[in-house]
């Protein structure tokens, strides 16, 4: 699948089920005493580094965008779906919310002290891993901290129903830990910890440090 096709099918799929994705997501920190840990060592990564702007790439409904910013941290969220970026403006007043790709991020180069990808990578097919870490090192400070969050697995799942019930037509790409650390440093990143998530139960995740090298 071309990078135009996966996209387009991605922001129509999320788009569709932005407001019940919303509903089930608005609490979900609250669930997760572990990514809340994971975030709060992120923010004092940020801190640590100088501060300055954080991008939560794929930001959804901005739920995770508004927790950094519970934690002192200067974050905005971009996201593929306007529906979730609209929704997101609606439930976070005051917070910097925008439509964008990951593939080709408007933002000007080494301008952000953090990245976030929460769950986001999933959808990215393999051959456009690359182009993705490579917009995410480009925009990121020199040392800057990255946090990725995704499942884990060795296979790709074809979404067609999801969030309520809603149609979706989307690859879920789950992946090793492994492999996403060989990603990154093939991409200008040091791999720092990772942290893995949900083990006995069906949905598995991990959540990985890395760092922009100079």
């Amino acid at each position: 699948m071309d990078t135009d096709s996966w996209l387009a099918d991605t922001r129509t799929s999320y788009d569709t089920v932005a407001a019940s994705y919303a509903d089930l997501m608005g609490d979900a920190l609250a669930r997760e005493p572990y990514l809340r840990a994971a975030l709060a060592l992120f923010a004092d990564s940020v801190r640590a580094t100088g501060g300055g702007p954080v991008a939560d790439v794929g930001c959804g409904p901005g739920h995770v965008t508004a927790y950094l910013n519970e934690l002192g941290v200067d974050a905005f969220g971009i996201d593929l779906s306007p529906a979730m970026t609209d929704l997101a403006r609606r439930n976070h007043p005051g917070l910097r919310f925008e439509a964008g790709t990951m593939t080709d991020l408007d933002l000007p180069d080494a301008s952000v002290a953090g990245l976030l990808a929460f769950w986001s990578l999933i959808h990215v097919p393999d051959a456009d891993v690359p182009t993705v870490l490579g917009e995410f090192r480009r925009v990121l400070r020199p040392g800057g901290p990255l946090l990725l969050g995704f499942h884990v697995g060795d296979e790709t799942r074809h979404k067609t129903q999801g969030y309520g019930g809603h149609p979706m037509n989307v690859h879920v790409h789950l992946r090793r830990p492994d492999q996403v650390s060989d990603r990154l440093r093939d991409a200008g990143f040091t791999v720092e910890a990772h942290l893995l998530v949900d083990l006995d139960t069906s949905a598995p995740g991990a959540v990985l440090f890395a760092r922009r090298q100079p």
